[in-house]
Order: structure tokens, then sequence, then C-alpha cells
């Protein structure tokens, strides 16, 4: 599994019964779905970092320096697309090969906790898409050391996310674009129009107002979760809703 910034391949959906569509017989659509607190019960970047940190031999005010100083952000009301940027700062100067073993190993260990990692709703329709030939397509703001080892276990066929800025297999601290807000609903709209698919046909999960763009696009749009701003926006259109865990 490589996670990528844009992609999909053809595939297979239709109006009936069963999650957002998945009854068999319809042609060119597929599911698109964030990650954290939609697909899994957790921030993966947050839980990610204690993890490394951790593994590193950082004691644990290190983990809680870092994350505080993206809270305080977040309280201030900077975009999200901006603490995105913060966050992958902090990684610079980590190899990569380093952080892909960290994010194996992490979510492994996620994998192992009582309950496991996933938000069984979303995950059991995922699974459904799968089964019935329709490509599964992760967008999330995280990176590729959490969200390589999601994607295979889920069986997703592709991963998008934000990708960092690598010189000689070492993160720069940069990122090209985060797959933040309307990154995910235009990179929806370039995965359907180089693969083919039908928009009207593709199926949307996510958890936060800021993932409006992405099931804007989609034409089974799924809000997962009680964030208010996407109840109002599911209750006002008519859109489907699932019910979410966090861990």
């Amino acid at each position: 599994m490589t996670v990528m910034t844009a992609t999909a391949a053809t595939a297979a959906a239709a109006p009936g019964a069963g999650p957002a569509g998945t009854a068999a017989g319809a042609v060119n659509g597929a599911a698109f779905s964030d990650v954290d607190e939609t697909l899994i019960r957790m921030k993966s970047m947050f839980r990610f970092l204690a993890f490394h940190l951790r593994r590193r031999g950082e004691p644990p005010a290190t983990y809680e320096r870092l994350a505080d100083g993206l809270r305080a952000a977040a309280r201030r009301g900077e975009p999200r697309e901006q603490i995105n940027r913060r966050y992958y700062r902090l990684l610079a100067g980590e190899p990569v090969d380093l952080l892909e073993r960290s994010g194996r190993s992490w979510f492994a260990h996620e994998r192992a906790q009582p309950g496991g990692p996933y938000v069984p709703e979303v995950a059991r329709e995922l699974r459904a898409h799968r089964a019935a030939g329709r490509p599964v397509v992760l967008l999330s703001g995280s990176f590729f050391a959490c969200l390589e080892p999601v994607a295979e276990d889920i069986g997703a066929d592709h991963a998008l996310g934000s990708r960092p800025v690598v010189r000689r297999g070492v993160l720069t601290g940069e990122v090209l674009v985060p797959m933040i807000g309307a990154a995910k609903g235009r990179a929806v709209e370039l995965s359907a129009a180089l693969r083919g698919f039908d928009l009207a046909a593709c199926s949307g999960y996510g958890d936060h107002s800021s993932d409006l763009p992405l099931l804007g696009a989609v034409g089974r749009p799924v809000a997962v979760g009680d964030d208010p701003e996407l109840a109002a926006h599911a209750r006002r259109h008519g859109w489907r809703r699932l019910a979410a865990g966090r861990a």
C-alpha cells in the first residue's frame, strides 16, 4: 500500500439496499472515507506521535509539550491546514524508514487494544464496499506512517494523505498540500476524473465539518458522529448518519 496524493481504480457501485448503495449491479463508483474519528476512533497523528516519542526514549513531558502547542493553536482558531503544517515541522529530521517502522508498530499496538481501533459501523460498510468490488480510498491529513498500516489492514485500495517533503530519506518538516478541507474535495474530484468514477454513484464518510468538501463531492454522503455543524448540514440535506466512538 502506497500513500499518494491522487488516485483510484475503476469499480462498481449502484443504488440499492446496503451501506450507501452497496447493492450489486452498478458501475463506476467508489467509497471515499476520512480516517481519524471516522474509520478509526482516534486522532492518528497524536497517538502516533506519543508512541513514536516513547519508542525513541523521550519522556512523557516531551509529547505533552508538543501536543499542547498544537492544541493551543487550535484554541486560538488557527486553520486546520496550518495546524497540520505545524505538526509536520515537529518531525523535521526524522528518517522515513524509522517513521514507517514506528507506524507499523504503533498500529499493531492499537490493534491489540480492547475494542480495537475501528469505528465498527464505518469499518463494516467499507468492507462491504470492498466485498462488492468497489474500491475504497482513504483521505486524511495524516501521513504515510499512520495511513499505510490502516489502509492495508482495512483492505483499502489507496490512501491519500498529507505529503511531507523528503530529502535524502529524511523529512524536511514541510508538507506539500495538507489533505484537509477543500483538498479532500479536490482529491475526490480528481480521482473521479482520472479513473472514470461516477461521483453520483460514489459514497463518502466523514466526521467533521472540514469533511464537507469530501462529502459534498459524492452522491452518497454519510455523516459520522455528532459534530454539530456537520450534523446540522446532514439533517438539512437528508444525508445518512452513523454513530462513532472515540478512543
